[in-house]
């Protein structure tokens, strides 16, 4: 699979990319390669996998801002199914782009992956009937370190696409998560 077909292009988060890879359909369906460490390598994107997994989930579901308070994971993040909208929020205090949120759409008519790096809160909003999920995340899973911000946080002010916030479907857990403010207050970022 020749190397000019995966391409990467920066956001306007820093660090944050969006990574086009190898992608061919015929009349059988398709073919995909979304990760190739030589890649991520020669980018200088650190590329040690230590776990992956999806989710499915319904129209309107609401999972995160989720991170790690100690040993934070980056991950590559890409809809298989459905369309999401993603949501980051960049807690590097030496960003300069700390504080600052962006959102992308993420769904299987682009092929393609969000590569967030260590220091961000991650979500995303299914705006499909149901979205198939994968995540790819460099570094390991610590539960006692996993927590992190309200989806729906006043000083973030996400504007996720949807009219009517209560008809949004979000866990207990996530309907607790610290404030931005909160986190601030207590950790000061990454």
């Amino acid at each position: 699979m020749a190397k000019q077909n995966w391409t990467l292009t920066p956001t306007e988060l820093e660090g944050v990319y969006f990574v086009e890879s190898f992608y061919a359909e015929d009349d059988r369906g398709y073919f995909a390669k979304h990760f190739e460490k030589e890649h991520f390598t020669d980018w200088g994107l650190e590329a040690e996998i230590a776990e992956q997994f999806e989710t499915l989930s319904t129209r309107n579901v609401v999972r995160g801002l989720h991170f790690q308070t100690h040993y934070p994971q980056g991950k590559i993040v890409r809809c298989v199914r459905g369309s999401i909208f993603d949501v980051l929020v960049d807690l590097r205090r030496e960003s300069r782009t700390f504080g600052q949120w962006r959102s992308f759409h993420l769904s299987e008519e682009r092929p393609g992956s969000l590569i967030v790096p260590k220091g961000m809160a991650h979500g995303f909003m299914v705006t499909s009937d149901s979205a198939l999920v994968s995540y790819t995340c460099v570094g390991r899973y610590y539960p006692e370190y996993d927590t992190g911000i309200y989806w729906n946080d006043s000083d973030l002010s996400v504007r996720w696409p949807i009219a009517d916030l209560r008809s949004v479907i979000c866990s207990e857990k996530d309907s607790g998560l610290p404030t931005y403010a909160e986190f601030i207050e207590k950790h000061g970022g990454f």
